[in-house]
């Protein structure tokens, strides 16, 4: 049976570490909870190390990663429901925290709730560490009364969110491989192989096919100015990402990436999936409509949308509803705008936003594996196409040439 590692909370705060052989997870949880102890966390000591090998800290904000607030959020939680008290909570939270980021900015985060602050107010107050929507969905529960259940439900919605990162990464690793694996293999093909068979060509001393004609030029091109590509690639990525920097121009890419076939369609998916889950969220927990849109605005990754939002939260502002505005601004799926048209004006506009979100969600695992689907042959069938194209016409004028000798 593995082996699981396990942190508890037992009694007044005092945190248990330990390990334990066991069928499954859920049969550590069980026998911890029978033990009288709440638990906080089961990894499998086997997969651990790798686990923390292949994670990668990208992203991170102010000393944190993704798992590390996710980490924060569902731990706290966990002691919240326990009964401790939120500066007991967070104190027993940094003392079994195994890294300095999280115990430093836990710790401010404890001096200002000792000091009088809320919990949201002090989490804001760390800069970037904790991003909008977090802070939003904690203010939310404290204005509420039921912190613990929301920040449960706002570590489940991260949990999915990098989950469906994950998948669509890992949808697209072999795609990566195989193109990167064909460019390699042309650009061999081009600057190395098809150079050497240009002096047996200009010996034969006949006109060669077009396709062949157009093929030595290129490798004679290739070979001469092989640093061209490398220069144009870098410049345009140095040009993209200065123009990505300034917002107008940002949210001009990204209302472009909305058009594309496909991949334009699987974005709205995804960012309508965020908003109306987020958005739900906030509203079942008491948060008001004008500023759950504010805290949604800022969770959504499209810069595009992101100005559609604002002008939307504008618009209820000034008394409007919110279907109406969300569905001028023609960058949401008109399925989702017409859900929740319906849910505003029957009074049920929380449950229909979980609906679109459940019905979104799905959409999107079903798009990434349609789009996967279409990709790999597609990829498949262009790089043969192209490869077996410039093998052709240098095969072609070697057999006039045998056939001459003869």
């Amino acid at each position: 049976m593995p082996t699981y590692r396990f942190k508890a909370v037992s009694g007044p705060g005092d945190v248990v570490e330990g390990e334990m052989e066991a069928a499954s997870q859920a049969a550590v949880l069980d026998h911890l909870r029978g033990q009288g102890y709440l638990p906080i966390r089961a990894d499998e000591a086997a997969a651990r190390p790798l686990a923390d090998l292949l994670k990668l800290e990208v992203g991170k904000r102010g000393g944190l990663s993704r798992q590390d607030t996710m980490a924060i959020i569902r731990e706290l939680s966990s002691l919240l429901r326990a009964g401790l008290a939120l500066d007991q909570a967070l104190a027993v939270l940094i003392n079994f925290s195994d890294k300095d980021p999280v115990k430093k900015l836990m710790g401010r985060v404890l001096e200002r709730v000792r000091g009088g602050s809320s919990l949201a107010d002090a989490m804001a107050a760390q800069g970037q560490a904790f991003d909008r929507f977090v802070v939003g969905m904690v203010r939310a529960g404290e204005a509420g009364g039921a912190l613990d259940s929301v920040l449960a439900k706002t570590a489940e919605f991260m949990d999915k969110s990098h989950q469906s990162k994950q998948n669509l990464k890992s949808a697209l690793i072999y795609p990566a491989v195989l193109f990167t694996s064909a460019c390699i293999s042309v650009a061999i093909i081009i600057t190395v192989v098809i150079p050497s068979f240009k002096e047996i060509f200009d010996q034969a001393g006949f006109a060669l096919p077009l396709a062949t004609r157009i093929v030595m030029g290129v490798g004679d091109i290739a070979a001469g100015f092989w640093w061209l590509p490398l220069i144009v690639g870098l410049l345009t990525v140095l040009v993209v990402a200065r123009q990505r920097r300034d917002p107008a121009q940002r949210r001009q890419w990204d209302r472009r990436l909305l058009q594309l076939p496909l991949v334009g369609s699987l974005m709205a998916r995804v960012e309508t999936t965020r908003m109306t889950y987020t958005l739900g969220m906030l509203l079942n927990n008491g948060v008001p409509l004008v500023s759950a849109l504010g805290v949604v605005k800022g969770t959504l990754g499209n810069a595009a949308m992101e100005n559609a939002f604002a002008q939307i939260e504008k618009q209820v502002r000034e008394g409007k509803t919110f279907a109406g505005p969300l569905a001028e601004a023609a960058l949401f799926p008109s399925l989702a705008t017409h859900l929740i048209r319906i849910g505003e004006e029957s009074g049920r506009l929380e449950e229909m936003l979980f609906r679109v979100a459940d019905t979104y969600e799905r959409e999107v695992h079903q798009s990434i594996q349609r789009l996967m689907a279409i990709l790999i042959p597609a990829l498949t069938f262009g790089m043969a196409l192209l490869i077996g194209g410039i093998i052709v016409s240098i095969l072609v004028p070697m057999l006039s040439i045998n056939q001459l000798a003869q």
